[in-house]
């Protein structure tokens, strides 16, 4: 037997139980899984409370991990007992001691990555890569806005942005946020609530930003199409604060002709070469030091329930890792 936590209704994080549940066996492309660490991630929010739906009830919260592979199915090549692997993405299924996942959806993780640095970074470091790398190809002398700038996410945008040159405008929730957001990178650091579009034009004498990324969803919505230049890009990539709601696409063109794009890390890393090649990238920044992966939370994956109070209430930075 194993353990897991996992969900028979959606609701609260009081809804999560810590279960026995038979240890899975690996079919074919499939390998199992003895997870070391456990990224927390808002994602795993949202399939609790029922914003995105699990194939099926009960159900096993989690998107990303790191451990070791402790059997393989038939057919299975890329990886191989006693290795080293991490993953981040679907299907869900992290929060439990073992796993099966597919096999092609693993990457080989470096000796000098740690499981519980890897199981922070996964997720979080390869939805970093495809938004400036690949989503807004941020380049040297550009300014750019990031909302939850002390986050896990946005503590490795501020960082990845200003090892390439570009200069950060954080947006975070309190002084203490704020702070930690610059020791990251970020040059300027607003603190909500904040006239963001204002304080931004007169960062850039005028200029505005060529790119917004916003996690927060409903509450920044409005303010970071204001913060953007004409032609520049929103790119709204996660609800903290709720779901944006309807709105008219007009908006866009009076705003200076924006565009505005939904992106996932699933759709970045649907083949097996982007997903190496995305990685790849992140291990790369990681390795030289560039991007620090900061661990500010650790909590038995017995208490996941608590995580998710703390991550909800926004009483968390950086990255958050669970401990089998």
């Amino acid at each position: 037997m194993s353990k897991a936590i996992r969900i028979h209704a959606h609701g609260g994080p009081e809804v999560m139980r810590w279960e026995d549940v038979p240890t899975p066996e690996p079919g074919p492309g499939e390998a199992l899984v003895r997870h070391a660490a456990v990224g927390l991630n808002y994602i795993d929010v949202y399939f609790r409370t029922g914003l995105y739906k699990a194939a099926h009830l009960p159900a096993t919260l989690g998107m990303e991990g790191a451990g070791v592979v402790e059997a393989t199915g038939p057919g299975v090549s890329l990886v191989a007992e006693g290795d080293r692997v991490a993953y981040a993405g679907g299907p869900i299924g992290a929060y439990a001691t073992k796993r099966v996942i597919p096999a092609d959806r693993l990457v080989k993780l470096p000796e000098a990555i740690s499981f519980e640095t890897a199981a922070a970074m996964m997720l979080q470091g390869m939805t970093a890569q495809y938004l400036i790398r690949r989503t807004h190809r941020v380049e040297a002398g550009e300014t750019i806005l990031v909302h939850a700038a002390a986050g896990g996410v946005g503590l490795i945008l501020c960082q990845w942005a200003k090892h390439l040159g570009a200069h950060v405008i954080g947006v975070v929730s309190t002084a203490a946020k704020a702070e930690l957001a610059r020791a990251h990178g970020a040059e300027h650091v607003l603190v909500a609530p904040a006239d963001i579009a204002a304080d931004v034009k007169r960062i850039t004498a005028g200029a505005m930003v060529p790119v917004v990324y916003d996690s927060v969803g409903k509450d920044t919505f409005m303010a970071s199409l204001d913060s953007l230049r004409p032609r520049g890009l929103m790119v709204s990539y996660g609800n903290a604060s709720g779901a944006v709601p309807p709105f008219e696409l007009g908006i866009l063109s009076a705003k200076g002709s924006l565009f505005l794009t939904r992106p996932s890390l699933a759709s970045y890393t649907a083949n097996r070469a982007e997903l190496e090649a995305t990685a790849a990238d992140l291990f790369a920044v990681v390795g030289s030091g560039a991007v620090r992966i900061r661990v500010n939370q650790t909590f038995p994956l017995a208490e996941a329930a608590a995580a998710h109070v703390a991550l909800e209430a926004r009483q968390t930075t950086g990255s958050t890792v669970l401990i089998p």
